[in-house]
């Protein structure tokens, strides 16, 4: 599907201009004569970037972006303010307001194009993780970008050959708390994306020969950089330079000389969205790890562990040993549910405790315990079992009534790249069973031809 462009003006000729250029760029456009009409549409419609005039009767576009901004919903759109007014000031005001960018009329559309695509690259990266992830208001992010004010902290490099340039860059953004490092070159740039993170590149145009594009491109084509924020530096005359560095990857851009305040604004906006996305692809790592992780004790569960097990064996094979807690239901019968979760936690900590980094240990579900490990020798395993059982058995578990002893059962089993994963869990469970019924607190291994560990 082509991206949606909500275009906002109160002049109907100017909406059918822009109408039809995009639309011969095969965007998809709708459009609002008004302010309030515009925020129910974005919201309605969740359009990929909107174009909005400054001026219009009753609320005007500075008031409408800082609406859109403050929401959730909207507050990650970006928004293109287009206006005849040529005054520095109102440039400020509507990138303050949280604007992505600010064209005058009449509009270049070369220019427009170039942003919109730039735009865009940003946009849907940060719709990838909106997509994967439904907590982000757990986060204290229900204001949207807007929310995250604070740049204190924040680190900035800034790569230009002019001295007088960085004092001036470095000045101005450390009025925002910004920390910068400057690098006159690319390799003392390069090292120090190496060495920290940052949350923005402010790179000159004319660095190292007017080879800053080329840094640029590499920004993008590196994983550890490619959702760096990058900010350019250039002249008037290097329009060309920076619609191409709109295409190579670039975020946005300030001219010489440059303002003060709109390189504030601008830096400011661009830090914002790369918190942002950062406090989303956390919120991503947080919920996938939920998702295979055992609320009560922490450990892995069994959709992890069953994934984990089914990689091992491709890859060659593994031994598993499946752990359950003697006489359970008398311990929850005895000191209740509270209990009994105090002693599935215990057993997980100390099952954690006395095993290898290698070596992977889940609940696998109710009282029973799985560990996985890499090794199929007969003498791992049963070394592996038999410090397991003891690390559970030798010492009581302290509940708040006074010690309970806690004894498990294993059964182990192994196998190479030909069993199936049910099967040599099925060989598990058998053995497991014959331990229980041999009397419990005790191991036992899989027949040969059943998984045997061999």
């Amino acid at each position: 599907m082509s991206a949606r462009i909500l275009v906002v003006d109160d002049i109907a000729t100017n909406i059918h201009l822009l109408e039809a250029r995009l639309r011969a760029e095969y965007y998809e456009v709708a459009s609002a004569s008004s302010g309030p009409a515009a925020i129910r549409l974005a919201e309605e419609w969740a359009p990929d970037v909107i174009l909005l005039d400054v001026m219009m009767p009753g609320m005007d576009g500075y008031e409408v972006c800082r609406r859109l901004k403050a929401q959730k919903q909207t507050g990650h759109i970006p928004v293109v303010m287009i206006t005849a007014l040529t005054d520095q000031s109102e440039r400020i005001r509507g990138l303050e307001a949280g604007a992505d960018d600010f064209l005058s009329k009449p509009v270049d559309h070369a220019t427009l194009f170039a942003r919109l695509r730039a735009l865009l690259r940003t946009k849907q990266v940060l719709d990838a993780f909106h997509i994967r992830s439904e907590s982000t208001g757990d986060l204290g992010m229900s204001g949207g970008l807007r929310a995250l004010s604070s740049m204190i902290g924040t680190r900035a490099l800034i790569v230009t050959e002019d001295r007088e340039e960085s004092r001036f860059l470095e000045e101005a953004l450390a009025e925002d708390g910004v920390v910068c490092f400057v690098a006159t070159d690319r390799g003392a740039a390069w090292n120090a994306l190496m060495s920290g993170e940052f949350e923005l590149a402010v790179l000159s145009l004319s660095f190292d020969a007017g080879d800053g594009l080329r840094f640029a491109s590499r920004l993008r084509a590196q994983s550890g950089t490619r959702d760096l924020p990058v900010l350019l530096v250039a002249d008037p005359a290097q329009r060309q330079l920076v619609l191409r560095g709109f295409d190579l990857g670039a975020n946005d851009h300030v001219l010489r000389p440059v303002d003060r305040n709109e390189l504030r604004a601008r830096a400011r906006n661009q830090i914002r969205r790369k918190l942002y996305q950062d406090r989303l692809r956390e919120d991503l790592q947080r919920t996938l790890e939920a998702a295979v992780t055992d609320s009560l004790t922490g450990l892995r569960n069994r959709l992890y562990a069953s994934r984990h097990l089914e990689a091992m064996l491709r890859s060659g094979g593994a031994s598993v040993l499946l752990l359950d807690v003697d006489h359970f239901k008398r311990v929850n019968d005895t000191f209740g549910h509270a209990g009994g979760d105090v002693v599935l936690r215990e057993v997980a900590q100390r099952l954690r405790s006395n095993l290898r980094s290698s070596d992977i240990v889940a609940r696998y579900g109710g009282e029973e315990f799985l560990v996985i490990m890499a090794s199929r020798s007969p003498a791992d395993v049963a070394n592996v079992a038999e410090r397991l059982r003891l690390a559970v058995g030798e010492e009581p578990v302290w509940l708040p009534s006074g010690p309970v002893r806690v004894t498990i059962s294993i059964g182990g089993a192994s196998g190479g790249d030909s069993i199936l994963l049910d099967d040599l869990l099925a060989s598990a469970d058998e053995a497991l069973y014959r331990a229980k019924a041999a009397g419990r607190n005790r191991l036992e291994i899989a027949r040969s031809g059943t998984g045997a560990a061999a």
